[in-house]
């Protein structure tokens, strides 16, 4: 069975693992049915990152700006990378696991695509 290349880096070496697809080279991890090209175009709920980019599961983000985090003392400082994220629905759309941090919700505003 031949599968579709990675969308994040075009290997042609992609697996199976459960209902999703695995690339070997970058971990990149996608559902086949939720690709764009298959689709032949942009959802209509794209999430935009601050520079007007479509957000998809899987991409790394960067911080664009100091962010304050109620309850704790600490920042997130602008330029922290965040790999592997999550879309979900709501005010603040991506859901995220943050580096020396731990698990987070971010506005699109506040990110960029890397």
């Amino acid at each position: 069975m031949t599968f579709p290349h990675c969308p994040q880096c075009d290997s042609e070496y992609a697996y199976e693992n459960g209902p999703t697809l695995v690339c070997p080279d970058c971990g990149h991890e996608w559902v086949p049915t939720e690709q764009p090209e298959a689709t032949g175009g942009e959802t209509e709920a794209a999430v935009l990152d601050s520079n007007g980019n479509p957000l998809a599961d899987g991409n790394t983000i960067t911080l664009i700006k100091d962010l304050k985090v109620k309850g704790t003392q600490s920042d997130l400082k602008a330029g922290t990378k965040v790999k592997n994220i999550r879309l979900c629905d709501g005010d603040h759309n991506i859901d995220c696991k943050i580096p020396g941090f731990g698990t987070m919700k971010l506005k699109s505003e506040f990110v960029k695509k890397a």
